[in-house]
């Protein structure tokens, strides 16, 4: 059997003010510092350590994972960044405020461009305040670099990324941390579990939770469930589930 821990980063600064992050690199809000360093307690508790950690290019999954590794007091490992993890990005809907979008546009509208398994958001703009930071990064000079992902172009660039680069490691005996973001995560969940588009558009991974997956020999999910505290976590589920209301 194996066992892989899929990590939501924690809360971020554009998520404490319920606006559409994307690939926009935001900070960590001080909660979701907070939230990292429960994860790491959450760690310690149950006596997890971690051989590798792969992560996205976005600094709020690099800070959640340098928190609950030092809260951990775990040894140096090696930590691998991936483009392929990033969030989904939001076209032109970056950098604005879900609830405001929701009143404009109408409730059907607004989920569909937030959970739309394969609808994608309006193309961003070059006049988002959003575009320059993202798309003069030098981190992605050797992509194309996306104008706007539905779910379904995530789970394009994830899965190929998971067979390739992370199922080799764990085969190979390590113990593995993934931290990366709510539709990246989303787009493993929906592989592993085999669920339906519908089942995955309704599917909400709070922040800075992890969530463990126990795997057989081929890879198949045994079981999944979360680290910590259950009430609280469901609190922090419907929370996701509730953004974009006033």
């Amino acid at each position: 059997m194996y066992k892989i821990v899929l990590l939501r980063h924690g809360q971020s600064t554009w998520n404490k003010f319920n606006e559409f992050t994307g690939w926009s690199d935001v900070d960590l809000s001080p909660l979701g510092r907070k939230e990292a360093g429960v994860a790491a307690i959450a760690f310690k508790k149950a006596k997890y350590s971690f051989d590798e950690v792969f992560q996205s290019e976005l600094k709020r999954a690099q800070q959640t994972t340098k928190i609950v590794l030092t809260g951990m007091k775990h040894k140096k490992i090696p930590i691998i960044n991936d483009w392929h993890l990033n969030e989904r990005h939001y076209g032109n809907l970056q950098g604005m405020n879900k609830a405001m979008i929701r009143e404009k546009y109408g409730d059907k509208q607004f989920m569909l461009w937030r959970r739309g398994y394969s609808v994608r958001p309006p193309q961003i703009k070059k006049s988002n305040f959003t575009y320059k930071e993202i798309y003069s990064n030098s981190v992605y000079r050797d992509i194309k670099i996306p104008l706007s992902e539905s779910l379904a172009d995530v789970i394009k660039r994830v899965i190929p990324f998971w067979k390739k680069t992370i199922a080799p490691e764990i085969k190979a005996g390590k113990r593995i941390l993934i931290s990366a973001h709510g539709n990246s995560l989303r787009a493993l969940v929906k592989y592993l579990d085999k669920i339906s588009v519908k089942e995955i558009e309704e599917l909400n991974l709070p922040t800075g939770v992890p969530l463990v997956y126990e795997l057989d020999n081929d890879l198949k999910p045994l079981k999944h469930y979360y680290l910590g505290d259950q009430k609280k976590i469901q609190a922090a589920i419907d929370g996701v589930k509730n953004q974009g209301k006033k």
